[in-house]
């Protein structure tokens, strides 16, 4: 079988969530986009890169799991986007225990908190909402056992 190049999945990606927009009301592909690149300095494959650029597409009804089951992706792809994909009523603990048990996925995930996480990104949200994530990443990272990133640099074009 012949996979998906990943300028198909950025593609895919793009179109499933075209129309979606982040708690900011950015478009949702820039967090996508913002993940992808994140694993790539990260050291991430290009497996990881894919599944960078799907980790929310299933969760979010983007796209399905029936068309994850049957997509031109690796089998690594699948289990990364799988193990990202957080089910109705899940305990963050059984989240994050999926997430440790899949090779590659916490280097996606690490990506994931650290874009989520990025104070510019919270910055624009009201206060409570900003509260109650920054509290929910920080757990997450507990679970995970993974430290803070530190700041990224300032963005020069919100200067």
């Amino acid at each position: 079988m012949t996979h998906l190049t990943l300028a198909e999945v950025e593609a895919l990606a793009r179109a499933a969530h075209d129309g979606q927009s982040d708690k900011a009301g950015r478009p949702y592909a820039e967090h996508l986009a913002a993940v992808a690149e994140g694993v790539r300095v990260r050291g991430g494959d290009p497996e990881q890169i894919a599944a960078a650029w799907l980790h929310d597409s299933v969760e979010d009804a983007a796209l399905s799991e029936e068309w994850l089951a049957t997509a031109a992706l690796t089998e690594r792809t699948k289990a990364v986007v799988r193990a990202l994909t957080k089910r109705p009523g899940e305990p963050p603990e059984a989240y994050a225990g999926r997430i440790l048990a899949t090779p590659g996925a916490l280097l996606v995930k690490r990506a994931d908190l650290a874009h989520n996480a990025d104070p510019r990104r919270l910055a624009v949200l009201d206060e409570p909402t900003r509260k109650r994530l920054t509290e929910k990443y920080a757990r997450m990272r507990a679970l995970l056992g993974v430290e803070p990133e530190p700041d990224p640099e300032p963005d020069p074009a919100r200067r």
